[in-house]
């Protein structure tokens, strides 16, 4: 699996609410490896901007623990999945518990438009 997955972060962990992180870990998996993890500091939080943001680094899935539904309607827009209700971890571990398909989530909302099998959303 190739993706670029972007996590909300806030003192080195996932945090509770992507609109207030405090920067974004942007992942890189090669072939199920991490290759690379860069931390990137968003612009100033406004209503609609952090799904561009995220998809111009190519993004592919976002991983957050809260997420309103138009946000996540709005990363779906830029082809991104995004997995709701992530528990509170570092990004490496996040991303290895993606990759493995071990991720657990409190929600799901996929856009069932890229194949895979994460969080509950089984095709």
């Amino acid at each position: 699996m190739d993706k670029i997955i972007a996590i909300p972060m806030e003192n080195g962990k996932l945090c509770a609410h992507f609109g207030h992180c405090q920067y974004f870990a942007i992942v890189k998996v090669e072939k199920d490896k991490i290759v690379d993890i860069k931390e990137m500091v968003p612009p100033q939080h406004v209503t609609g901007l952090y799904p561009r943001w995220v998809a111009s680094f190519g993004a592919t899935d976002v991983i957050a623990g809260g997420m309103g539904q138009k946000a996540i309607q709005l990363f779906n827009d830029q082809n991104i999945n995004a997995f709701v209700g992530a528990p509170t971890k570092e990004a490496n571990e996040l991303v290895e518990d993606f990759i493995a398909n071990k991720l657990s989530l409190s929600a799901n909302y996929c856009n069932h438009d890229h194949g895979h099998e994460h969080g509950g959303c089984n095709h």
